[in-house]
């Protein structure tokens, strides 16, 4: 089993990867590990490649060049499909907008990764409940997307994230719709969650205070890896 320097099992390892959109570079050779149970922050300027480096990491899109390993799978080798199946099952995802399905409720959007591994739908949804008590929004289970807060809306999408058990989830400003106070009560609350399940977080954000939350933080620049360094304790 590969080891990350502090002697603690990988969960993700990335090397050499680069990325073009066109002419332009997003990533442009980086190496990352990170090890079981560690919240990594990618912070850097607008541009730099901090969403992309995120979803090669989570197979949301393969890169041109390098390998992405969860754990022991090479994801930049498995098909569309087995990625897409990967983050139902090992990897969840968080995206700024939670990205709910605004014809469901909440119960059901967070049932669905369960529904599409073809899990039965009433077993699904007793999941989802308990999932939505956990984020403190169970009493909207049945309500619509449209119908709560924003606040509300990202717990749920978190809960969606987390309802098939991953041991890793990816954070795309998770922060980045809400105002301070629903914000800092987001990140509470995947610190908390990532703590009790042993989850490795890695998320990516443009707010120093977002990043404090991070046992650790790396910045981009141009594509790069600039820094890689311990975050000072809040």
């Amino acid at each position: 089993m590969t080891m990350h320097r502090d002697g603690h099992a990988l969960a993700i390892t990335a090397v050499g990867l680069a990325h073009d959109y066109g002419r332009r570079p997003a990533l442009r050779g980086v190496d990352l590990s990170v090890a079981a149970g560690e919240m990594v922050a990618v912070t850097g300027p607008s541009g730099s490649g901090k969403s992309t480096l995120l979803h090669a990491l989570s197979g949301v899109l393969r890169p041109d060049e390098g390998e992405v390993r969860l754990g022991d799978r090479i994801v930049t080798t498995m098909t569309e499909d087995g990625r897409s199946r990967l983050r139902r099952t090992s990897a969840g995802v968080l995206f700024q907008f939670g990205q709910l399905i605004e014809e469901l409720t909440l119960a059901e959007n967070v049932a669905l990764p369960l529904l599409l591994e073809r899990r039965k739908r009433a077993e699904a949804l007793e999941t989802a409940r308990a999932w939505l008590a956990r984020v403190d929004v169970v009493g909207l289970a049945d309500e619509l997307p449209s119908e709560v807060s924003g606040g509300q809306a990202q717990r749920a999408a978190l809960a969606r994230a987390l309802v098939s058990n991953p041991g890793v989830l990816f954070a795309d400003e998770p922060t980045g719709a809400l105002d301070s106070r629903a914000g800092e009560g987001a990140m509470d609350l995947i610190t908390d969650i990532a703590a009790e399940e042993g989850l490795s977080v890695v998320l990516v954000t443009h707010d120093a205070r977002v990043a404090a939350y991070a046992d650790r933080e790396v910045v981009l620049r141009d594509g790069l890896l600039d820094v890689d360094e311990p975050v000072p304790a809040r």
